[in-house]
């Protein structure tokens, strides 16, 4: 599920500042601390970021219990990431059905900060690098619905490749959209 349509809809804490550091350009950052598990849970929830998202079972608004609980299992890896400046978290990011036997694994992203757009793409190829270099997986996953212009731009900005598509599967208002499938071998990708 790739989402960077997603507008603001939590504030800035003093937790931030102390997540994200000073240095320059886009950082991953660990979801650690109650602040970053919270600012993540509110993007998540917010309903306008929720309709785009499928977290199994029918669950697309994700809250910071769910999220606390997501951070200890290892089937998810997830992260914030920071605008170009390095200072202010602009979304999450993750790595989902994490399976270490067959290394496959779904990514997502999520703009929670309209102000930092632009920097969905590098954030999920850094997750890629990740996913690739540091665990191993072999072909990661990743959807976005069909008139999610802001998704197929992060999508297309990497080296996916459209694999199918799972028809009339998605609802937002009670209208069905189909959901457009990419992946990516660990041969394929360079980080951003």
């Amino acid at each position: 599920m790739i989402d960077s349509r997603a507008t603001p809809t939590a504030k800035s804490t003093a937790g931030e500042s102390r997540m994200s550091g000073a240095a320059a350009g886009m950082k991953l950052l660990p979801l650690d601390s109650p602040e970053s598990i919270a600012l993540a849970g509110a993007w998540l929830s917010a309903p306008e970021n929720a309709k785009w998202l499928d977290f199994g079972n029918g669950v697309q608004a994700v809250t910071p219990v769910t999220l606390k609980v997501m951070t200890q299992r290892e089937i998810h890896c997830l992260r914030l990431y920071t605008g170009d400046d390095g200072a202010e978290p602009a979304g999450v990011v993750g790595l989902t059905n994490i399976d270490r036997s067959f290394k496959t694994a779904s990514v997502w992203c999520v703009l929670g900060n309209k102000r930092h757009g632009g920097c969905s793409a590098r954030a999920v190829s850094k997750m890629l690098t990740i996913a690739f270099a540091e665990m191993g997986m072999h072909a990661v996953s990743c959807w976005t619905l069909e008139i999610n212009k802001g998704g197929r731009g992060v999508i297309d900005r990497l080296p996916f490749k459209f694999i199918g598509r799972l028809r009339q599967c998605h609802y937002i208002d009670g209208k069905p959209y189909d959901r457009l499938l990419f992946d990516m071998l660990a041969s394929e990708h360079r980080e951003m």
